[in-house]
Formats: structure tokens, C-alpha cells, sequence
């Protein structure tokens, strides 16, 4: 029982070692979405926190279509990250 209950350890430690590191990864991924021909960009981290909205001055005359901006350009983002995640970028 003594060695295949420390190779479970080991193994439980490499594990954790590599979900630590995914985190780290995921922490510092940045993608920029963007909408409106770039009249509207957001910025989040792999963690999908929003960290930065640029807004262009010339769209800020009509709300509702800067609103559907904003999302869109979150929607363009969270796309982003996702393609990464899928194609091994952050994992």
C-alpha cells in the first residue's frame, strides 16, 4: 500500500502543478474584441474580466447602438478566448 499510495501523491501534486499553471496562463491572457468597424473595443483577460472599454467620440450620439456595440465587441471577445481554449492557447 506504502508505494502506490505515494505514487497517488505524486501524481495528485503534478496535477495541481499543472492546474496552477493553467490559471497563471489563463490570468495572463489578453484578447481584444471590437465592434462597429473598431468604433468600440473591449479588453478581457482569459478569466473573461473586463479590464478596458475604448469608445471612439463619433459613436457616442446614439446609446442604443453604442450599447449593442459594447456587447457586440464583449460577444467578438469572449469568441476570442474561446478559439484559444480550443485550440490549446490557454490549456
Amino acid at each position: 500500500m506504502g508505494s502506490g499510495f505515494s505514487k497517488m501523491k505524486k501524481q495528485a501534486r503534478m496535477m495541481q502543478s499543472q492546474i496552477d499553471q493553467m490559471k497563471e496562463k489563463m490570468q495572463a491572457t489578453v484578447v481584444e474584441g471590437s465592434a462597429g468597424n473598431g468604433l468600440v473595443t473591449v479588453t478581457l483577460t482569459g478569466e473573461k474580466n473586463l479590464k478596458k472599454i475604448i469608445i471612439r467620440p463619433e459613436c457616442t450620439s446614439d446609446i442604443e447602438g453604442l450599447q449593442d456595440l459594447i456587447l457586440a465587441a464583449f460577444e467578438d471577445a469572449t469568441q476570442k478566448l474561446g478559439s484559444q481554449q480550443d485550440n490549446g492557447g490557454i490549456f
